[in-house]
């Protein structure tokens, strides 16, 4: 566990190079949400703000980070997982790290080794008052706090989440009691966005919170900084929804709006009505379709579509497009860009997550002057990708999507899709002409 230690320091310092913004210690928590914000666009996986603080030493924490955590921190660095950068990273610990405990005393927290002489036992003692005692109170509060939560049954604790309509925004109701508990820690984040985290009151017994993005989210009732219940909150649309992102509240669009002739997208001058930009870097016009899709297997499917980047390059440089597959929890994320920006691209695969910075992802830029021809496939737990009948993409799939709940676009500008079709052989089909 202690080689594992250091190879955590060695990954905390390697992000603190890569990030540049000088001594960790005196990080704020903006600086934690930014850094939450880098890791999930590079790997899209969200780490909250409280768990990066106990990563950094901000907060007390015994645990050591969850494999999960660890893959996420990993892969911001451009690594495939913890195990590839353990592997790539060796850790040489001195001899003398580990000392038999009969050639170490400890008196008061302090370490005192043989032939050095003891201090004086009225230093000792008023160490120990001033220090030892509230220490070990501390240390009882906490396992005895520990204690009561671990004989809580947790199946017992009520978390429900009730759609006020089924329409954009959506209010949720949140009915829950958290009063088992005894903790005015008590915290309801909406899903993966730490952002989208509210203190209530842990003696209460419901809490609102308004959705404004369709999709399939698990939402989480979080106790002294631990996830004590999870429950689904699944925002649909009715057919396909354009959304202009921004915050705190993004724009929609209007069905009319998002409707040409022949394809469903926008142009570059209601773009800039829209938004009042004339350049739209890093700004995201999205169009969602989340909806039960009958017959369609999440282990066996194809998606087939055709779509392109309809922004000049003076308005959106690197002209990136994301073809979302949302799951129960989990996501395919296809990335797409001009030929040039292809390091920024980052491939997800339902929990495995391909970065652009350490793998060549060339097949993955695209000339937009022309529609791209796009078919992704799942079968025998195996993710396919073609572009332009071109197999670009042939890898397992190490975790399935559970099931498809949702259909998303996503591009940086003005973006415009031709035709979407899903389907599963012989089960069912889903298809859009535009």
């Amino acid at each position: 566990m202690e080689k594992e230690k250091q190879l955590l320091i060695k990954c905390r310092s390697l992000i603190e190079d890569d990030l540049n913004w000088g001594d960790s210690s005196t990080w704020s928590n903006d600086d934690f949400e930014q850094l939450s914000e880098k890791i999930f666009e590079k790997t899209r996986v969200q780490l909250s703000i409280s768990t990066l603080k106990r990563i950094w030493g901000k907060v007390r924490y015994e645990n050591f980070p969850t494999t999960a955590t660890l893959n996420a921190l990993t892969g911001f660095l451009g690594y495939d997982s913890w195990r590839a950068f353990k592997q790539k990273n060796s850790i040489n610990e001195p001899a003398n790290a580990v000392e038999n405990t009969t050639n170490l005393i400890t008196e008061a927290g302090r370490q005192i080794h043989p032939g050095k002489a003891k201090p004086k036992f009225g230093k000792i003692n008023a160490a120990f008052i001033f220090i030892g005692l509230p220490l070990i109170a501390a240390v009882i509060f906490y396992m005895s706090f520990k204690k009561r939560s671990a004989n809580i049954d947790l199946s017992k604790v009520k978390f429900e989440a009730v759609k006020i309509s089924d329409s954009l925004p959506n209010s949720v109701v949140f009915n829950y009691d958290a009063s088992v508990f005894k903790s005015d820690s008590v915290y309801i984040q909406q899903s993966w966005d730490p952002t989208r985290k509210e203190r209530i009151d842990g003696n209460g017994r419901q809490y609102t919170s308004i959705y404004y993005n369709p999709g399939y989210f698990m939402a989480k009732l979080i106790v002294d900084n631990e996830i004590k219940k999870e429950c689904v909150v699944s925002i649909k649309t009715n057919g396909w929804k354009g959304i202009i992102e921004q915050k705190p509240v993004p724009i929609y669009l209007s069905a009319h709006e998002i409707r040409g002739k022949g394809f469903m997208g926008i142009s570059d001058s209601l773009f800039h009505a829209k938004i009042g930009l004339p350049v739209f870097n890093d700004t995201w016009v999205k169009f969602a379709n989340v909806q039960e899709f009958e017959g369609i297997d999440a282990g066996n499917f194809a998606l087939e579509t055709t779509f392109r980047n309809a922004s000049a390059v003076e308005a959106s440089v690197c002209r990136k497009v994301n073809v979302v597959l949302l799951g129960a929890g989990m996501a395919i994320v296809i990335p797409f860009s001009d030929k040039g920006c292809i390091s920024d691209l980052n491939l997800l695969n339902a929990g495995n997550y391909i970065s652009g910075k350490d793998h060549d992802m060339s097949a993955f830029g695209c000339d937009f002057s022309q529609f791209q021809n796009l078919k992704c496939s799942v079968e025998n737990h195996h993710l396919k990708i073609y572009l332009n009948n071109k197999l670009i993409v042939d890898t397992p799939q190490k975790q399935t999507l559970g099931k498809i709940e949702g259909i998303r676009f996503e591009f940086e500008g003005a973006g415009q899709v031709k035709y979407v079709k899903l389907s599963t052989p012989t089960a069912g089909i889903y298809e859009d002409r535009f």
